[in-house]
């Protein structure tokens, strides 16, 4: 389970908050900045279909970020155990974005919201699978 506050770093980073947000020159939508490409791809991981528009629900784009990590963030892809540094990584440079030097600065950022929020476990490498799974809350 990905933990809440991981979650709410990077939609602060990304969006802070705003559910309406476009960025990168109009191809990233909502909280999550999330891509058309990640909207596919995550659809098809969860067997949902849903379109890049869907990405300005924060439900929904919860959803999408959840599913996408589901099947780039894990154990047997990775070959060890995932850390928030991976699932942030990932999220900001697609399903090799971890072994990307381009997202270390990304990392960095996510890493001191973490901090900020008291996760300093999770912001110094625990693992994700030692975290219960909590309901996202509304940040916008």
């Amino acid at each position: 389970m990905i933990p809440y506050k991981l979650i709410l770093a990077i939609i602060m980073i990304e969006s802070g908050g705003d559910p309406k947000a476009i960025g990168d020159d109009g191809l990233a939508y909502g909280i999550l900045q999330i891509h058309k490409a990640y909207c596919i791809d995550a659809g098809q991981q969860a067997g949902v279909s849903w379109i890049h528009n869907d990405a300005f629900d924060p439900q929904e784009a919860t959803k999408m970020f959840k599913a996408y990590m589901a099947r780039y963030a894990t154990p047997e892809r990775l070959g060890r155990d995932v850390t928030a540094e991976d699932i942030a990584r990932i999220h900001n440079g697609g399903l090799y974005g971890y072994k990307r030097s381009s997202t270390d600065a990304y990392w960095a950022k996510v890493k001191a919201k973490l901090i900020e929020y008291g996760e300093h476990k999770l912001a110094n490498g625990k693992v994700i699978f030692e975290y219960e799974d909590q309901p996202l809350q509304a940040v916008y």
